[in-house]
């Protein structure tokens, strides 16, 4: 039996208690009255609706006989180990080229990748571990882009803690339009309240804080590690704007804080960087589809990506696609080319990478069955990216095909929905998509050495007749 070992960093969550105030007290008889119609209506109530709901957490599997998940995990574990299933990978040569020249220290820059997606994306397990295992080989470039603070409540990053106030309203998740400048992650924070924070703790040697300018708008006070270090007015036209923070490397606490009532003031988030290595910054949006791209205001994003350009972009939708009736094979295949074209114009040097739903499931009379959408989905996907030279990773046929996500229910890799990932699934994702990238990045690296490299020339000494042998 084959295994896969990944080694993580865990992150550990506390649970806030709150006290409620204790309720006045109510006459003997009122109370009496109300108790007996409890007792009686809990003893009518049937046996099974008494039982308490069990509820599984994200990283909870379903229960499954011993036997049946080690026969699982076996599956699962032979169908990650193929290799060479990137269609296109000739697409992402100008990321590996600014890869190849890093690892060999002929750059002191950083590498950003951008992963924009849906809520596997969203989780950070699968886009963290990618992370983790490219900056241990290739150098930590820091953390990125983050959004400000904690824009919906299951929102987290593995390399970075972020926090908020609760004065904040989170613009550009899903089912809240507005007017599409939420900055480079599509999200942005906002309030009129004096006072509202939010607060970064983090370890980095540079940082941005990025915020809408806006009439009439607020004034934030940005700190470090408690120090107030600046304060920005973030009054006049509506446009994007970047302030470069100055920092000693190592551990910091930034802070913005509101200073003015009654004005509005608009954040979207931090980079933070070190000197040099790879970012994988995670861009995911819980319930998104590849569509909210287009929402987004080309004239707020061209200025960010200018100044925080990405050497690869990628994209992770299609789970939510398939289970969309609206969308047919021209319809949804004619939104990706424009989503493609989109980044093509945000960032024209920057090789895209366009990673297929996973198979997932739905309850039906007779029990899960595949949700066959996926199918148009990965089509449509695969026809945009050979229209516009992306590359494409079809990660349902990697992780077995269709009808696979049974097995890794079975084997503990995901949950009982039948759709999202555990975390040693999404992690094993991670792995996968890493061995796959670097598979392809180490056949980049050889053909470049055999044919742009000069090869060394080695003189023997003259021979008996006087020739001198020239061997390569």
């Amino acid at each position: 039996m084959r295994r896969i070992l990944l080694s993580c960093g865990c992150v550990f969550f506390g649970l806030l208690a709150v006290g409620a105030a204790t309720p006045k007290k109510k006459p003997l008889v009122k109370k009496t009255t109300v108790a007996r119609k409890r007792v009686a209506a809990k003893k009518a109530a049937p046996v099974a609706s008494r039982r308490p709901v069990r509820r599984r957490t994200s990283t909870q599997a379903a229960i499954v006989p011993v036997a049946v998940r080690a026969t699982a995990s076996d599956s699962v574990a032979q169908w990650l180990d193929v290799p060479g299933s990137m269609e296109n990978p000739a697409a992402l040569i100008p990321f590996f080229e600014q890869l190849y020249r890093l690892e060999k220290g002929e750059t002191n820059e950083i590498l950003r990748v951008f992963q924009y997606g849906d809520s596997h994306t969203a989780a950070d397990e699968w886009s963290g571990t990618v992370r983790y295992l490219a900056q241990a080989r290739f150098g930590d470039g820091g953390n990125g882009f983050s959004h400000a603070g904690r824009p919906w409540l299951g929102y987290r990053r593995l390399d970075l803690k972020s926090w908020n106030t609760n004065g904040w309203y989170s613009d550009g998740l899903v089912g809240r339009d507005g007017d599409g400048l939420y900055g480079l992650a599509g999200v942005s924070m906002s309030t009129e309240r004096a006072g509202e924070m939010v607060n970064l703790q983090t370890e980095a040697a540079r940082a941005e804080f990025h915020y809408l300018r806006q009439p009439d708008g607020g004034r934030v006070e940005l700190s470090d590690n408690g120090l107030v270090v600046d304060v920005i007015d973030t009054n006049g036209e509506g446009m994007p704007m970047i302030h470069k923070l100055t920092l000693s490397p190592g551990s910091h606490l930034l802070t913005a804080r509101t200073l003015d009532r009654g004005k509005p003031v608009r954040l979207h988030g931090w980079v933070t960087e070190n000197q040099r290595g790879v970012t994988w910054e995670m861009m995911g949006i819980n319930g998104a589809q590849a569509s909210i791209g287009l929402k987004w205001v080309d004239a707020g994003l061209a200025p960010v990506y200018q100044d925080h350009a990405p050497g690869l972009i990628v994209l992770a939708y299609g789970t939510n696609e398939a289970r969309n009736k609206d969308w047919t094979f021209e319809s949804y295949r004619d939104m990706f080319i424009a989503l493609l074209d989109k980044y093509r114009r945000l960032a024209p040097a920057a090789s895209i990478l366009v990673i297929g739903p996973p198979d997932h499931q739905w309850r039906t009379r007779v029990g899960w069955a595949s949700v066959e959408k996926i199918d148009v989905i990965l089509e449509a996907q695969r026809a945009a990216c050979k229209a516009r030279g992306a590359a494409f990773w079809d990660i349902r046929d990697r992780m077995g095909g269709k009808g696979a996500m049974r097995q890794w229910v079975y084997a503990g890799m995901a949950q009982g929905d039948y759709v999202h990932f555990t975390g040693p699934g999404y992690r094993l994702l991670g792995a996968a998509l890493y061995k796959e990238l670097m598979g392809q990045f180490s056949t980049f690296a050889r053909v470049r050495r055999e044919t742009m490299e000069p090869k060394t020339a080695v003189f023997s000494a003259p021979d008996s007749n006087g020739q001198t042998n020239t061997n390569p």
